[in-house]
């Protein structure tokens, strides 16, 4: 017969400081950089770094806010903030009962999920061309 053996580990729960406030502010800072120097986008997933209570908000309350806000509607509403650091966003995604299931900082000049998709833009062509064909001009 197996004996299966116990470890015991001691785990404290405090709201002590993780102190990885400044750390993250040096990686968006370094990602800033290539995405300026070599175009390298960058998206940190503030939800897997431990943090603890209000080490996210002094995140964002460091980083400031920018002049855009953008907000799209698919499974939940999803808000793209801009920072005061142009290039430096703060992607929030909520589901349909508007709690937050996702926060990212992404460094790009546009939030990946702004941009078109190459095939939404041909399907959005070729729904161009039929109208034009239905209203008698010609697509060329």
């Amino acid at each position: 017969m197996t004996q299966t053996t116990l470890t015991e580990f001691a785990i404290e729960v405090g709201d002590a400081a993780t102190h990885n406030v400044i750390p993250l502010l040096h990686e968006i800072r370094h990602a800033l950089a290539q995405l300026l120097e070599q175009c390298k986008e960058t998206v940190i997933d503030l939800r897997s770094i431990p943090l603890a209570p209000g080490e996210e908000a002094a995140i964002e309350k460091a980083l400031g806010e920018g002049e855009l806000l953008a907000a799209l509607s698919a499974l939940g509403p999803s808000e793209f903030r801009e920072t005061s650091y142009p290039g430096v966003w703060v992607v929030t995604h909520y589901n349909r009962d508007e709690q937050i299931v996702g926060k990212f900082v992404e460094v790009a000049f546009v939030p990946a999920l702004l941009r078109a998709q190459t095939e939404d833009i041909a399907a959005g062509l070729r729904r161009m061309e039929v109208r034009l064909m239905e209203d008698g001009g010609s697509p060329v």
